[in-house]
């Protein structure tokens, strides 16, 4: 797969939109419905949350620049996040006044029913533009790979209710979140989006001596973006195909897909299946 790792260390979202954009990125915009949906009264709001219910806290996982919590925050699409971060004007203002711009942009469009949002990453210059703008309430550069969690970063997950990821699960094994989940108050969902070219099983097994079982949503798969060259897309249909899926009108047509995966409490997902939270389900 093609890397676009200097695209996530750059002091604004700039970058990130104009090379993603061109390769019709789009899954953020995919989960932020469901997102909203797992939030919302069919879901953690009515499984026994805490007062104001769906205000509990979100944890996004990989946040890069807080565009889900944008998203999930904010009357905006991902394709008006587009336009506005590769359109001339913006192009013309410093990381500085673009900042300024952004405060007023987010604030105008805030949602009654936002959450508190706290974004994991290990860039620092997408958490501090996060945190700059308001996107993200606290921000945390930590690895958990290879590092236990910082002290700050126990204290501002404890009253987490869903932890969110819409990218870099093959990157990740279940130590990311197994002594966040430890540690809060009640237990979390875990919603990922996992590309169909790796496997989630890994995670999942890992989190199941904590009660926890995944489901997969099996009923339909994520388009996230077009291949850069045939290279890729012979990967993708091949790796795919490995995995035990059929790329043939996914893959084949020319885009990597991902799949849904929702970790929660054993109880929960017996007494509300999957595909009841999600949009149309």
């Amino acid at each position: 797969m093609t890397r676009f790792d200097e695209i996530y260390d750059r002091p604004d979202p700039r970058p990130y939109f104009g090379v993603l954009g061109a390769l019709e990125y789009r899954t953020p915009h995919h989960a932020q419905e469901v997102f909203r949906g797992l939030l919302g009264p069919a879901g953690l709001s009515g499984a026994g949350g805490p007062a104001g219910g769906p205000r509990a806290t979100v944890l996004d996982v990989c946040c890069s620049y807080g565009i889900n919590a944008a998203l999930l925050n904010h009357s905006v699409t991902l394709e008006d996040l587009r336009e506005r971060y590769t359109s001339p004007q913006v192009a013309r203002l410093t990381t500085a006044e673009l900042i300024e711009s952004d405060r007023a942009y987010y604030a105008a469009r805030r949602r009654p029913d936002a959450v508190p949002v706290v974004g994991l990453d290990i860039s620092a210059p997408a958490i501090a533009y996060g945190r700059a703008v308001g996107l993200l309430d606290e921000g945390f550069v930590e690895n958990l790979e290879t590092a236990t969690p910082s002290p700050e970063l126990y204290r501002a997950t404890r009253g987490t209710r869903l932890i969110t990821l819409t990218g870099g699960a093959s990157f990740l094994s279940a130590r990311t979140f197994r002594p966040l989940l430890e540690d809060m108050a009640q237990p979390s969902w875990v919603a990922a989006f996992v590309l169909r070219t790796g496997s989630y099983r890994p995670i999942a097994d890992g989190l199941v001596p904590l009660g926890l079982v995944t489901e997969k949503d099996t009923s339909r798969t994520y388009p996230q973006r077009r291949f850069t060259d045939p290279a890729e897309r012979d990967y993708a249909i091949a790796a795919v195909s490995a995995a035990g899926d059929d790329p043939l009108g996914k893959e084949t047509d020319g885009h990597f897909h991902t799949a849904l995966h929702l970790t929660r409490p054993a109880a929960e997902a017996t007494a509300r299946p999957l595909r009841t939270l999600l949009p149309g389900g």
